[in-house]
């Protein structure tokens, strides 16, 4: 955990990955965060593999840094707690469908009455000026109707979902990006403000960035960016395994052709004009696909490595857990003290000069709604409540 976001108080509402990946980043950047659950718990606490406690390994690895409150907001009890929780954050992040937010008080609108400071950041599957406001959304869901599940039916395969939760992962680091503008425009201005984040807009724009493409210009160009959508574009099979290898400019085809024996691609007159090279792409990628059966791994790898030429070994998730340039960084240590953790997900950046503190562990179901509680009644009999102008 580091102290970049002290004192800033983001009041956590979201379950299952989007919001809480957000949240969970903003705890390590050092900011409170509190985990406002229904007294059922977020889902995610009983997704994947459980530790000794009954945590399930996808809540633990998106909630830690956080401060664990239950409240039923159906009942007076839980909107009391709840109007509490809003006076005194900075930001409230939730991930209900719009009519939901309403039914319990956590919609822009209300939340903001009274609370000019208050950043209120709705995490939707679909925007809310659009027909599909208000449908149901997941990963998978969002995946195919964000274009990127039909994306392998351009290279000839069927539909697939991409085998993680990218849609869901994607919009967290819209939200988080988001929130951090929305804080920095307060500390201009003096106001917060409402933040919609759909996670069907956000994937679209994921994608499209590149896939766009033709489609960019009036020309009557199809969407889709030619050098990924070639079907040779792929991980290769050496005499005994698999790499990727990625000659980018002119230099590279040709220290790899070289070694591969092939002296008729070089000469070809399109050779030289990246253009030329990347509309025939197929054609280059193909014998690339021909040309690495020649040799075994390690031997290509130290003709790369010779060359200066991009390329990786094809690991399996697996393989993460033991890669020397991860070990060297230790970068799977169990940074918590969740019961029976040995390994946890990291936050990847760095900070020059800011010293890393203890990270704490994703809470139990309400574990500090007490202490909570107890703390914003100590602040608003010294200073009032924080989201007051």
């Amino acid at each position: 955990m580091l102290d970049l976001l002290k004192p800033f108080r983001i009041l956590d509402a979201s379950t299952i990955v989007m919001g809480p990946m957000a949240g969970q980043v903003l705890g390590d950047l050092g900011a409170e965060v509190i985990k406002l659950e229904p007294p059922a718990g977020d889902l995610a606490r009983s997704s994947g593999t459980r530790g000794p406690d009954g945590t399930g390994a996808l809540f633990a690895n998106n909630n830690r840094n956080k401060l664990g409150v239950v409240a039923d907001l159906k009942t007076p009890e839980g909107q009391e707690i709840l109007g509490e929780l809003l006076d005194h954050s900075d930001v409230v992040l939730h991930n209900m469908r719009p009519a939901a937010a309403r039914r319990v008080g956590l919609d822009a609108e209300t939340v903001r009455q009274g609370r000019p400071r208050l950043i209120h950041c709705a995490a939707t599957g679909y925007g809310s000026d659009g027909p599909y406001a208000g449908r149901p959304a997941y990963d998978d869901i969002i995946q195919a109707a964000g274009g990127l599940a039909a994306l392998p039916t351009r290279v000839g395969a069927e539909p697939a979902y991409v085998p993680t939760i990218v849609a869901d992962k994607i919009g967290g680091l819209h939200i988080l990006y988001a929130i951090l503008a929305a804080l920095l425009a307060r500390e201009r201005t003096g106001q917060g403000q409402a933040i919609e984040v759909p996670m069907f807009e956000c994937l679209v724009a994921f994608l499209m960035n590149e896939h766009l493409d033709a489609a960019s210009f009036d020309l009557g160009g199809r969407p889709g960016y030619v050098r990924l959508l070639n079907p040779s574009r792929r991980p290769y099979a050496t005499a005994d395994g698999w790499l990727s290898v990625m000659p980018y400019d002119e230099r590279h085809w040709r220290a790899v052709l070289d070694a591969m024996g092939e002296t008729g691609i070089p000469s070809e007159p399109w050779f030289g004009d990246p253009a030329q090279r990347n509309a025939r792409s197929d054609r280059l990628y193909h014998r690339l696909a021909t040309g690495l059966t020649q040799k075994p791994t390690e031997a290509w790898i130290a003709i790369f490595e010779a060359k200066d030429i991009p390329y990786a070994r094809v690991a399996g998730i697996d393989d993460l857990l033991s890669d020397p340039h991860l070990s060297a960084q230790n970068f799977f240590a169990a940074s918590d003290d969740l019961p029976g953790r040995v390994r946890s997900v990291p936050l990847p950046v760095r900070f020059e000069g800011v010293p890393q503190g203890r990270d704490h562990a994703a809470p139990g179901l309400g574990k500090h709604t007490a202490e909570v509680l107890r703390r914003l009644g100590e602040e608003v009999s010294r200073v009032g409540p924080r989201t007051a102008e």
